[in-house]
């Protein structure tokens, strides 16, 4: 058990909450810890619990009893199936569904928030991984983002991810991934150079507009298939990346005002409601309830078909392939209805 801490309230803080002055008072600890300890009954003022909005008035005593600073997370094995593409004794491929995150965030607090990863599937499957990455990360050379599924390496040991980070880092390892985006490409085949930095803005995007933090960004494209449809024009596209930026093909096909379909952060719509005239062609179900057909994805339409590199220990070519999933082809048929 930790040692029990008091703070005396001066009289300056009077009129301040609760929680907002314990924040300013334990360093390093943010404002949702503060509000974990006040629900768990490890803060009392003047020996009686409080909630966290109480209104201060000075002279009060205030009395941790829980610890502010939790134990950093270490990832733990979980029992959860793995579409295992290829595996040796270096290293293995997956074919991540879209819904899995590949690790828990580093700024993470809670163990619940530490479960349902790739990673907790990685540690269960095959035990042994890299530690390079660190507790959070054992194993993880690079990642894909929560709604994008497809094949992502992973390191067995720490002598496979310093060969496979190599690999990454000098772009012998070649990625080509499927998306459908909005609108018509008209061009059947470019490339985008669009450097790529954090959004100053909207911390959760990332942005094309000029910055001094801005890194390398290299994206080439070719057209698949144009669909005209009742939900309105798209685009099938094949993208193969040179390099590894956040989010890079999400933000390079919306700079060209081509969103992929169902990435709401980069302004795709989240539903796709019949189009104009194709009012028409609507379903009998939504005729029922005199409203257009809608169709939610609930996902971005974006997927890690193809890796192609050489084998770090034996000099193979390795070329795998993961199909799109089950949720993305019914997509397409769906919007290809007539």
């Amino acid at each position: 058990m930790p040692e029990p801490r008091e703070i005396a309230v001066p009289p300056e803080a009077a009129g301040q909450r609760l929680d907002h002055f314990i924040a300013t008072q334990l360093e390093g600890v943010s404002r949702s810890r503060v509000q974990l300890l006040l629900d768990q009954g490890d803060v009392l003022v003047n020996n009686a619990a409080a909630k966290p909005s109480l209104k201060l008035r000075g002279g009060e005593r205030i009395l941790i009893t829980g610890e502010p600073h939790p134990a950093p997370l270490r990832a733990t094995p979980q029992d959860i199936p793995l579409d295992v593409v290829y595996e040796d004794k270096y290293l293995a491929v997956i074919n991540k569904p879209a819904g899995m995150m590949v690790h828990a965030g580093a700024g993470e607090t809670e163990d619940a928030r530490n479960s349902n990863t790739l990673v907790n599937a990685l540690l269960y499957r095959f035990n042994a991984l890299s530690s390079t990455g660190g507790e959070l990360r054992p194993g993880i050379v690079h990642r894909l983002d929560k709604d994008t599924s497809g094949l992502i390496v992973v390191a067995k040991n720490d002598a496979a991810h310093a060969k496979l980070a190599e690999l990454f880092s000098s772009r012998q390892i070649r990625k080509t991934y499927i998306a459908l985006v909005h609108g018509r490409v008209e061009r059947e085949k470019g490339s985008i150079t669009a450097a790529v930095s954090r959004d100053p803005v909207r911390r959760t995007r990332m942005t094309t507009k000029p910055s001094e933090n801005s890194r390398t960004a290299i994206s080439h494209y070719e057209v698949v298939q144009r669909l005209d449809t009742r939900f309105g024009k798209f685009t099938l596209v094949r993208v193969r990346i040179e390099t590894g930026r956040t989010h890079q093909i999400r933000v390079h096909m919306a700079s060209l005002s081509h969103p992929v379909v169902g990435d709401t952060l980069y302004g795709a719509p989240g539903v796709l409601s019949v189009q104009g005239g194709a009012q028409a062609v609507i379903s009998r179900a939504a005729r029922r309830k005199n409203e257009p057909e809608r169709l939610k994805l609930g996902r971005n339409f974006l997927h890690a078909a193809r890796l192609e590199f050489t084998h770090p220990f034996n000099a193979k070519p390795l070329e795998l392939e993961a199909p799109l999933p089950k949720e993305l082809t019914e997509f397409l048929a769906r919007i290809n209805e007539s």
